[in-house]
């Protein structure tokens, strides 16, 4: 027995051993399981706050967008404002040109009529008076 005993108890706490170092690996694992998925929990974490980031920037710029938009309509809105007024007023003198010519006609005819008939000084002086009030 001394030859069997030996080889047997060598066998055996090589069995041992290896279980031992088995269990050893395995709890290993576990551990490095629990750490990876605290590092998962950790990427996740910084990737939501990054997305949170991202779409408050983007809806910040978003926000610039609309109003460099009314800005730009603002501006574009004022611009035909003027053009109007401007286009109005050219109407209004060329309107005064057209009422002046109209009485530079009126009071040609009003002299025409002066000159061709035969009347007096009160019925002048009333055709002149009709003249001017029709100049305004």
């Amino acid at each position: 027995m001394k030859y069997i005993w030996p080889p047997l108890f060598d066998s055996l706490e090589e069995r041992k051993k290896k279980i031992a170092d088995g269990l050893a690996a395995a709890e290993k694992g576990q551990e490095e399981i629990v750490l990876a998925e605290k590092k998962a929990k950790g990427v996740l974490k910084d990737a939501k706050q990054q997305s949170s980031e991202i779409v408050n920037l983007a809806q910040k710029r978003a926000n610039e967008i609309v109003e460099e938009s009314k800005d730009t309509a603002k501006k574009e809105g004022e611009r035909l404002i003027v053009a109007a007024k401007a286009q109005i007023e050219q109407e209004i003198q060329q309107a005064k040109e057209g009422l002046r010519k109209e009485v530079a006609d009126l009071a040609l005819s009003a002299a025409e009529q002066i000159l061709g008939a035969e009347i007096d000084k009160a019925k002048h002086q009333d055709i002149i008076n009709k003249a001017s009030n029709q100049l305004g």
